[in-house]
């Protein structure tokens, strides 16, 4: 009986145990069992508010970078929805000429008011300029409707008012650009057709009056909402010319050709900054030919007739065997540095889209390249041999010697205009290059000046225009055509014009002061006339009107 007592009473103690455990379950407060609930829910609530937070984080990291590090590329893209639409459901802005000629316009068609469709007024006598937009082929867009395609495009305007804040006004731009249409028909009209291009620039700010290329192209087909209509004509214009050109393109800024005898202007710049003693140096005169060293090929002056003497001898008559002479004594080393200081194996900063090749870079080899190659030297002092200029470089150069050594920036666009007509932002002129100081250039002055009054360029212009040019003609395609050019700049006292017009593929017959003179001849008293403040006809009864 003590044992089964001991035993029950152990059972009896473990019951209690048990009984207490319960008690203790059973007796625990209201606040007690919400302390731990609020444990458990405040940690769950931690958690989802970091979650929270992060998806914050990551939201607000996304919109930073399409809104600020990505929106220029989306808002340009061709896969951009709006920009694909933009066209046909609201009217992009205006592109204006200089004289305020509306070069581009967005119009209503149909009934409802509500569709829009791009005109483009004066066609293809600016389309390589203004470029196009073509809503039925994604988007796609070319020359200054793509350089300022966000300006053109409707976009959130500036508040003027409360009630702005609240409920912002969408419109677009209008961009105002440096271009006269009347230096552009004279050009069309007096290229006859023929492949070419010409640039007209103001000399002090770079503003670029003309640039005219052909081949051209009509844009209104582009522009049209069809799709089948504006891919024929894409397709069909696209392709090259018989020169190798595509009308889709424009030839002043993208094809590059030798330069011939207008660079014998930067040769001249070449001896002026490094070896003044050269331009005073006489070269043989009883001579038609320039042997250089290490070869048998002789460098001969056109026609095969005798020249020679200083510098200022030599540039008015283009003497090639004496400038090839000029270019030997100066060496590989200072040409290729005044090539360089004037633009060459440069991008021209030009207003243009930068995305795709509409501009290339005039060519000089590298002083390296030249180091053990004399005759190169030789050919390359007279715009032969590798050397390749655009008509916009060769313009610039024109520029650079007008303008007392200073290459300014080139551009297309004046100033960019509100819907109300307000200025938004004007261009600033800027220094693009500086290969001279303005001594120097004043020593070239002169010589260009030689040019017309009894060099290549005689007979040509006006006396009152008071031109100074530099005609070049270089041998293409194994010597069977020339690529004729001229470059000038006018008044030579005060010049406030400058031009480069290049014909290529001409007649080998054919010269830079026959067939370039004449263009330019027009387009100067054009400008000048312009300026002047009166109608761009010129004065003379063989430049068109």
């Amino acid at each position: 009986m003590g044992g089964e007592s001991a035993l029950l009473g152990c059972d009896h103690d473990v019951d209690n145990d048990n009984h207490d455990v319960d008690n203790d379950n059973d007796n625990r407060s209201p606040d007690d069992v919400n302390h731990g609930e609020g444990i458990a829910m405040s940690r769950r609530l931690s958690m989802l508010a970091s979650f929270i937070l992060l998806l914050f984080v990551v939201v607000a990291g996304q919109s930073a970078y399409v809104q600020y590090f990505h929106a220029s590329a989306l808002a340009q893209s061709a896969e951009n929805p709006r920009n694909n639409t933009v066209s046909s459901s609201q009217p992009r802005g205006q592109i204006l000429a200089a004289d305020g000629t509306i070069l581009a316009d967005s119009l209503p068609v149909g009934t409802s008011g509500t569709v829009f469709q791009r005109e483009y007024p004066l066609g293809s006598l600016t389309a390589g300029v203004v470029g196009f937009v073509a809503p039925a082929l994604a988007g796609a867009t070319w020359g200054l409707e793509e350089q300022y395609n966000s300006e053109l495009t409707a976009h959130t305007q500036p508040a003027q008012n409360f009630e702005q804040v609240l409920a912002p006004t969408t419109s677009a731009d209008n961009v105002q650009t440096t271009i006269y249409p009347a230096l552009q028909k004279i050009a069309q009209v007096a290229m006859g057709g023929q492949d070419g291009a010409a640039v007209v620039i103001q000399p002090q700010t770079g503003a670029i009056m003309g640039m005219y290329s052909n081949p051209t192209y009509e844009p209104e087909y582009l522009a049209s909402p069809s799709y089948s209509t504006a891919l024929s004509y894409y397709n069909k214009y696209a392709k090259n010319n018989a020169n190798g050109f595509p009308p889709l393109g424009l030839v002043a800024t993208q094809q590059i050709f030798p330069p011939g005898s207008t660079f014998k202007v930067v040769t001249t710049a070449a001896a002026t900054v490094y070896q003044p003693s050269l331009l005073t140096k006489v070269y043989p005169s009883n001579t038609n030919f320039y042997l250089p060293p290490q070869t048998n090929h002789k460098i001969f002056n056109s026609g095969f007739s005798n020249c020679g003497g200083t510098v200022q001898q030599m540039l008015p008559v283009s003497c090639d065997p004496g400038y090839a002479h000029l270019g030997v004594d100066l060496g590989a080393v200072a040409l290729s540095k005044e090539a360089n200081a004037f633009g060459y194996n440069s991008s021209p900063p030009i207003d243009l889209p930068s995305g795709r090749p509409i501009v290339s870079n005039a060519y000089f080899p590298s002083a390296a390249s030249l180091k053990y190659n004399v005759p190169f030297v030789a050919y390359s002092a007279i715009g032969q041999g590798n050397v390749r200029s655009t008509t916009l470089e060769q313009a610039l150069v024109a520029a650079g010697i007008a303008d007392g050594g200073t290459i300014m920036t080139p551009h297309l666009m004046a100033a960019i205009i509100g819907p109300d007509g307000s200025l938004i932002r004007k261009y600033a002129d800027s220094v693009w290059k500086k290969p001279l100081t303005k001594a120097q250039a004043s020593i070239i002055v002169p010589l260009m000046r030689n040019v017309v009054v009894n060099g290549t360029a005689s007979g040509i212009f006006l006396p009152q225009d008071q031109v100074a040019a530099k005609t070049g003609t270089a041998q293409e395609r194994n010597l069977t055509q020339t690529d004729d050019w001229m470059i000038a700049f006018a008044p030579a006292s005060h010049p406030t014009v400058a031009v480069a017009v290049m014909m290529p593929y001409q007649p080998k017959s054919n010269f830079g002061a026959t067939v370039a003179g004449p263009i330019i001849k027009c387009l100067i008293e054009g400008a000048l006339a312009i300026q002047a403040g009166q109608p761009a006809t010129g004065t003379s009864s063989t430049c068109p009107s």
